[in-house]
């Protein structure tokens, strides 16, 4: 059996990470792996392959910095070629980027099944490119490995069940990366000493969706409210350069800590270290809740509703009062996490089983 697995963006290197270990465990399964080259600097790619020990992609379609028209058709243009060459049973996909939709659409076309690795996620809001992208995966998939049950919910309200596809719980494979790579992270990273933070002394904090790195008054408010918390609890903020050009640019001057981009080992000991998350990454608030962290996220919206439901997550938007008013509620509140909300860290057998059984 051969899967192509198309990815681009960090979340997805991280859940490659532990289907690419699963299928290692079966002998008759071979795996090529397409790098759509989404994220393509060192810290935001390569990094990820080496340390993670991800097998190297065996195609790299180098397709980055442009628009999503342009980057999408391209990416099926190129995804296209690639199947009619490779010949793969399944076409495996992940999460919600223009990566994920191009993939499905070119596999779709050629009458290759698809599999959608976080299928069912909705944030209900048609804004966000990323919603547009799962939405149309989730429809032309035949494999839906969704990680939640209000995933699972989602698809039945949108009528699924009438749809020729196969929809599953498997819990999130993020989940197993988390698990596998903590003890590494504590054995190799060196990020606490070099940036010299203690540990549960500091706020970590990201900002990367184009909403808020776009939009000057939201951008505005954010580093407002990061610079209010720092002056209680430092901030430390790994920063795309491109997010940095845009705070330069238009002269916003933070004074909490800022960093480049960190590669996953890194990242899971600056989170497990931490006193607290910010963010409006989607994969960090997942991130933030494996490693028993509270999680402010500036975002109007989640699709991880269960974290907000359940306590875990605080929903701010980018209201500079409400940023800060949320960080003093979080940060002092005491939180049990030992509930079970996305899986026991076997998704990836769970899903790489299921493709077997059903070829």
């Amino acid at each position: 059996m051969k899967i192509l697995t198309v990815i681009g963006a960090r979340p997805q290197f991280i859940k490659a990470s532990a289907i690419s270990r699963a299928i290692l465990l079966h002998k008759n399964v071979t795996e090529v792996i397409v790098h759509t080259g989404q994220h393509f600097d060192e810290n935001m790619s390569a990094i990820f392959f080496e340390e993670m020990e991800i097998p190297q992609p065996k195609y790299n379609l180098e397709i980055h910095s442009v628009g999503h028209g342009a980057m999408t058709g391209r990416m099926l243009e190129g995804i296209e070629k690639i199947i009619q060459d490779e010949k793969p049973d399944y076409v495996l996909v992940y999460g919600d980027t223009n990566s994920t939709l191009a993939g499905a659409l070119a596999a779709k076309k050629l009458h290759v099944k698809v599999a959608h690795i976080e299928a069912g996620l909705r944030s209900f809001n048609m804004q966000m490119p990323e919603e547009i992208n799962r939405i149309l995966t989730d429809r032309i998939s035949d494999f839906l490995f969704c990680p939640t049950d209000a995933a699972i919910e989602n698809l039945k309200k949108e009528g699924f069940d009438n749809f020729d596809c196969r929809v599953f719980k498997t819990g999130d494979v993020m989940y197993d990366s988390a698990l596998h790579y903590a003890a590494v992270a504590k054995r190799k990273s060196k990020v606490l000493q070099d940036l010299k933070l203690e540990p549960n002394r500091y706020v970590l904090a990201t900002i990367h969706r184009q909403e808020n790195t776009d939009d000057l008054n939201n951008l505005k408010n954010i580093i407002a409210a990061l610079n209010e918390i720092n002056t209680t609890q430092r901030v430390v903020v790994p920063l795309h350069p491109r997010t940095k050009n845009i705070l330069q640019k238009n002269n916003l001057t933070p004074s909490f800590t800022i960093i480049d981009p960190v590669g996953y080992l890194d990242m899971v000991q600056l989170i497990s270290n931490s006193s607290l998350i910010i963010t409006d990454s989607g994969g960090l608030q997942k991130e933030a809740f494996f490693f028993h962290k509270n999680c402010v996220n500036m975002r109007e919206q989640t699709e991880w509703v269960e974290l907000v439901d359940n306590g875990f997550n605080m929903i701010a938007g980018t209201n500079t009062e409400k940023i800060v008013s949320c960080y003093r509620t979080m940060i002092a509140k005491q939180n049990d996490f030992s509930i079970n909300l996305y899986g026991t860290g076997k998704s990836a057998d769970e899903i790489i089983d299921t493709l077997i059984a059903a070829k």
